[in-house]
């Protein structure tokens, strides 16, 4: 009985330091948000650097998301937090466009890692009330997000050598992640029979399956506009150049969708999805609006709506998915999805670059807008048909 009692209490202590690891990995990855403008470069080339970061975490989640589950989860978080401070590095290194591509790249391959890994140590190493994971979880990802803008933001403001800074107090950071990882117990046996393959990603069928899947992609759509262009909106048309209050607009608004999320768990997956499509609709029409304006305050009430509302379609999504798929079958489909909203992420901050080529980007916007709202549309038709077809 004490051997047991000693063994649930080390996992217990393995908790807090998982959580704090997965919050600055994830905070890293959106450190450059508010900085871009100070870089000089046009919205098109900031959105093929984002992009860079998105195909970095498509590749890592196929290739590498899955490992933990055979080799153990600190052998691959430990190497992916390494990989974010080789990125970190790279950024202090200098600002030539190459190296921006190659620290954004190398960021989504720690994150992809990271994502899934992390959230399973966490499962694994809880032992309170579910509820204590599910709150924890999503405010170390959402939150961590969120949490990066807001140290690089107010540190580019009131700190010198703005560009080096915030990477600089990351280095530390992510070193103490990984002391962090090293002390905490180990909750996967390896398996020395383990071959490698691929991670297995699979599309589901039915209006069920596409409502989540068009609904994950319109929701990250969402997120990929405010890690990307939004900050140098703001900056240019909006004339607001203060990176701290650049950093507190992102922040707001991961931290407005990571509550969302936790304040809906006690509600069903159709009415998460209703929840969701209401929010992020009136939000993105809040958000144009706010854009033809150019009022700072309407821009980011919407930004909020539309951002509570993705996150809430999204979580409504994954609980969708998961209850659709067996046991054998859930991993591969949750990649699936996972990966449909990466691909949005790279997809929505490149359309719009491109289309900023040659037409003003509140013309752009209103246009983003627009399809969004038809995708919402989308999956409130197919959510209906799902659930008629249940009935």
């Amino acid at each position: 009985m004490a051997l047991l009692e000693a063994r649930v209490a080390t996992r217990s202590t393995g908790f807090w330091p998982v959580a704090f690891a997965f919050t600055v990995a994830m905070a890293f990855s959106t450190v450059p948000a508010p900085l871009y403008p100070l870089y000089g470069y046009s919205t098109f080339t900031v959105t093929v650097v984002f992009a860079a970061y998105a195909v970095g975490v498509v590749a890592s989640l196929l290739l590498a998301g899955h490992v933990s589950d055979h080799v153990g989860r600190r052998r691959i978080l430990i190497p992916a937090l390494g990989l974010e401070l080789v990125a970190a590095v790279l950024f202090l290194s200098g600002t030539s466009l190459p190296v921006l591509l190659a620290a954004r790249l190398i960021t989504g391959l720690g994150v992809g890692m990271i994502t899934a890994t992390a959230t399973a140590h966490l499962l694994e190493l809880n032992d309170a009330s579910p509820a204590r994971f599910e709150i924890v979880s999503t405010a170390a990802n959402i939150g961590g997000l969120g949490l990066g803008t807001l140290v690089a933001g107010l540190l580019a403001s009131f700190v010198d050598a703005p560009l080096r800074t915030p990477y600089l107090v990351f280095v530390f950071l992510l070193v103490a992640a990984i002391a962090a990882v090293a002390l905490a117990p180990e909750t996967v046996r390896p398996n020395r029979a383990y071959r490698y393959r691929p991670q297995r990603v699979t599309t589901g069928r039915g209006p069920a399956y596409l409502a989540a899947a068009t609904g994950a992609f319109a929701a990250f759509s969402v997120f990929g506009f405010f890690t990307s262009v939004a900050p140098g909106f703001v900056a240019g048309t909006l004339n607001h150049p203060s990176r701290a209050l650049a950093g507190l607009i992102v922040f707001a608004v991961f931290g407005g969708s990571a509550a969302a999320q936790t304040l809906t768990t006690g509600l069903d997956a159709r009415r998460r999805t209703m929840l969701g499509l209401s929010a992020q609709a009136i939000g993105t029409i809040t958000l144009v609006t706010g854009m033809h304006q150019a009022s700072l305050p309407v821009f980011l009430l919407g930004g909020l709506l539309a951002a509570a509302g993705a996150g809430v379609l999204f979580k409504a999504g994954i609980g969708t998915v998961a209850a659709l798929a067996t046991g054998a079958e859930r991993g591969a489909a949750l990649a699936g999805i996972f990966l449909i909203a990466y691909v949005a992420l790279a997809v929505s901050a490149l359309a719009i670059g491109v289309a900023a080529l040659t037409t003003p980007v509140i013309t752009v916007m209103t246009w983003f807008a627009a399809a969004l709202l038809i995708m919402l549309a989308a999956v409130a038709v197919l959510s209906r048909q799902s659930s008629n077809g249940s009935d």
